[in-house]
């Protein structure tokens, strides 16, 4: 009688949790703050280390550098032909 109890308990109990999610880093920013604690997790919100450590202090967290972070380079410049060829 113990067993069937116990099994619809575990069952309930894997219903009940919710659907996991993996931790990704947010790409659009250089610098993200690890929080450790039960539920450790990384904000990355942040343009430079020192902004990072600074809303660190008193928290028990670390900074690191984003290593998905996509830096934008701008386009490369089009120079025409014709616009080096008036400067000769």
């Amino acid at each position: 009688m113990h067993r069937p109890r116990l099994a619809l308990v575990v069952i309930g109990l894997l219903l009940a949790g919710g659907s996991a999610r993996a931790q990704t880093y947010d790409p659009s920013y250089p610098v993200c703050m690890q929080i450790y604690g039960p539920v450790g997790y990384f904000d990355c919100r942040y343009g430079s280390l020192e902004q990072c450590r600074y809303l660190a202090v008193g928290r028990s967290a670390s900074c690191v550098v984003n290593p998905y972070f996509s830096q934008r380079k701008p386009p490369p410049s089009r120079r025409s032909r014709r616009g080096a060829a008036d400067t000769e």
